[in-house]
């Protein structure tokens, strides 16, 4: 069996390259079929051609063409026997004279009967050409044909032994030109459909081969991707404590001292200045812990999501926007999905913080169902989607590579915004 991603990836290439075989193999067919019909014809014509001048022409004579009866029947009993069973296509045999005169027909109602030519008839005749056309049975010449159905008619110039033209005209039946039209297309359809079977199913392992590269670049690409984050994050966690056990702690005894030196001197103007440098340290010791905080959160893996998601919107509230965080207190996941979850929350309060220029932000976690959900809105000033763009940049690690990360973990990290509008980000993971 193939994993779920490869089948998807070799259906997505296989069902559409069946799709254009299908197209293509109908236009074959017709193309086929255009073409066999026309072979049929060019066989009719050769049929005609061989009946007329090797069968017909040979038997010609000036009685014929001036009436003669005893000459007639002997032409006539010849085509009975001998050109009428030659082929169960043929339905009747015509001769005219260039007076546009039928001198002979299989059907004797018709002989010495006038008739004007059609211009391909008379083309054929004076013209010396062979011709071929879907006969127009309302044409009187032609009424008792009318039974037989569609029929084709052939023209080819002949002449007597003293040179004096006449028409021959065959009628056959279309319907034998149809059906040779269809044994002609119907031998080649085979190797057409086997063809292009085979050519779709060679595509096939090609598919396939490329789905897995594919597969296995994505794989990579998250590899590195989890590789970066976690470097990210130890990066981070280093940082904070640097920062916690060396600037916030020296901070910290600077603080101290001028509180104590303030409250020891007994100039005024110096304890002021004193007391004021120590709670603008205080206020800087406020501010790096918020800093501490956003860089890496010391209550995620102790007190959990409950405490470290509302620790996040401290800089926004430090910055004066108006903050609500609602936790589920139930909210548990599993740690990868709380990391996923902690990680979408600071990206997503970060970009409010750096670019949204909004008033309010409310963040809201609940975990129920089977799903955890986390969700951020804020009254910011939105953007377009085309906006969204630097997301994607090769090296960021923004909320694009929280997407790839959340499909992988079967959920989706979707994001709804417009100018003017505000922001609202929300993720959704399965969680057992």
């Amino acid at each position: 069996m193939f994993p779920s991603g490869i089948a998807a990836a070799i259906l997505q290439f296989g069902v559409p390259g069946l799709i254009a075989l299908i197209v293509v193999g109908l236009g074959a067919v017709f193309v086929f079929r255009d073409r066999s019909e026309r072979e049929a014809i060019r066989d009719a014509r050769q049929l005609t051609r061989a009946i007329g001048l090797g069968m017909i022409q040979p038997r010609l004579t000036d009685a014929i063409v001036g009436g003669d009866a005893k000459a007639r029947g002997v032409l006539d009993t010849y085509v009975r026997r001998h050109v009428l069973p030659l082929d169960e296509a043929i339905v009747r045999i015509k001769l005219w004279s260039d007076r546009q005169r039928i001198v002979y027909s299989d059907e004797s109602r018709l002989v010495g009967r006038e008739f004007a030519l059609g211009e391909d008839e008379r083309e054929a005749l004076f013209g010396r050409r062979m011709a071929a056309e879907v006969s127009d049975l309302s044409r009187p010449e032609n009424r008792f044909e009318r039974g037989d159905g569609r029929l084709l008619e052939v023209y080819l110039p002949l002449q007597t032994p003293s040179h004096r033209r006449l028409l021959f005209e065959a009628y056959l039946r279309y319907s034998s030109v149809s059906a040779e039209a269809r044994d002609i297309w119907l031998a080649f359809a085979p190797a057409l459909v086997a063809a292009l079977l085979l050519l779709w199913l060679i595509q096939l392992p090609l598919a396939w081969s490329l789905a897995r590269r594919l597969r296995r670049g994505q794989r990579e690409r998250h590899a590195l991707l989890e590789q970066a984050m976690a470097a990210s994050e130890a990066e981070r966690r280093r940082i904070a404590g640097d920062l916690h056990d060396g600037v916030v702690q020296d901070l910290a005894g600077v603080s101290f001292t001028l509180a104590a030196a303030a409250s020891r001197t007994r100039e005024p103007d110096s304890a002021s200045v004193m007391s004021s440098a120590a709670d603008q340290t205080r206020q800087s010791i406020r501010q790096m812990r918020s800093l501490l905080v956003d860089i890496y959160p010391p209550k995620l893996h102790t007190a959990g999501l409950q405490s470290a998601l509302p620790d996040l919107m401290a800089p926004l509230a430090a910055r004066g926007l108006t903050t609500r965080a609602t936790v589920d207190e139930a909210l548990q996941p599993p740690p990868e999905v709380e990391q996923l979850v902690f990680r979408t929350a600071r990206e997503a309060l970060r970009n409010v913080l750096l670019h949204a220029h909004a008033c309010s932000v409310e963040l809201t976690a609940t975990g129920e169902d089977g799903m955890t959900r986390l969700e951020i809105r804020d009254d910011g000033c939105g953007f377009t989607p085309a906006g969204a763009e630097w997301w994607h940049a090769d090296g960021h690690l923004g909320l694009a590579l929280l997407a790839d990360r959340a499909a992988d973990c079967g959920g989706r990290l979707s994001i709804d915004t417009d100018p003017g509008l505000g922001t609202r980000v929300l993720l959704e993971v399965p969680t057992p």
